[in-house]
């Protein structure tokens, strides 16, 4: 379930599905993809997941174990990247409020927004190689954006799972907050950037920044992608992830 509040200029998306660890499904990407839509004009977009365990825990893989081509994998992971591609190209300052940890997918829905703001006790990791796949949201070239080719590779290679105040020291995160004070803190910044001279400061600095990747480079990272999805070694390492969270 996806849950847009429009408040006074503010735009705020919830991701709310506790029973998967407000994974991505492909529903929840058509949820997603009417939330923005919905959200244009407002002066700020603030993304974040319900409760205080997940901010976006990743693709769900329950449902997405039904991809079992490289046609169909491919599809999927071009369809969410256009949605992080939305996100970030969206006209008005977007804050990924994370709320609770991001992984997998989840840290790449977290680094296409402008800033990310996290809770004190949140880890975020890109460890899609232990599910021997890799980053197809656009999360990789975000990644290396963010912190050097080296440290993506790093980081995405061994999928290194990150407490918020080393993600915050290596430019991952930009404002770590208390636990006790986070929802106060995130919605007190996202007020203070509705204002109109923030839409201009955004476009300023996208305008002085790198160019965001190419579509070829684009369609080769989820081809890419797809071969890994329909690999045996990424069956059996989702088929032990599974076995792990059912016990």
């Amino acid at each position: 379930m996806i849950d847009l509040e429009l408040d006074a200029g503010l735009a705020v998306i919830t991701i709310d599905r506790p029973e998967a660890r407000n994974a991505i499904s492909l529903s929840t990407m058509g949820e997603l993809e009417k939330a923005i839509d919905a959200a244009e004009g407002a002066g700020a977009l603030v993304i974040r997941g319900a409760g205080d365990r997940a901010f976006v825990s990743g693709g769900d893989l329950k449902e997405l174990a039904a991809l079992r081509t490289e046609d169909e994998a491919t599809a999927m992971a071009l369809r969410m990247r256009t949605i992080c591609d939305r996100l970030a190209d969206f006209p008005a300052p977007v804050i990924a409020a994370m709320n609770g940890h991001a992984l997998g997918g989840g840290a790449e829905v977290a680094v296409s927004a402008d800033i990310r703001v996290a809770a004190d006790d949140i880890r975020m990791g890109f460890n899609q190689s232990t599910l021997a796949i890799m980053p197809a949201w656009g999360g990789a070239e975000r990644l290396a954006a963010l912190v050097g080719p080296g440290r993506a590779l790093m980081l995405a290679g061994t999928g290194r799972i990150l407490g918020a105040a080393e993600a915050e020291r290596l430019g991952l995160i930009d404002q770590v907050l208390p636990r006790e004070s986070f929802d106060e803190g995130w919605r007190a910044l996202a007020r203070s950037l509705t204002a109109a001279p923030a839409r201009a400061i955004k476009h300023v600095i996208r305008a002085a920044a790198l160019a965001r990747p190419a579509e070829e480079q684009a369609e080769d990272a989820a081809r890419t992608f797809a071969r890994l999805w329909v690999s045996d070694e990424h069956w059996a390492a989702a088929e032990r992830l599974t076995a792990k969270r059912a016990r």
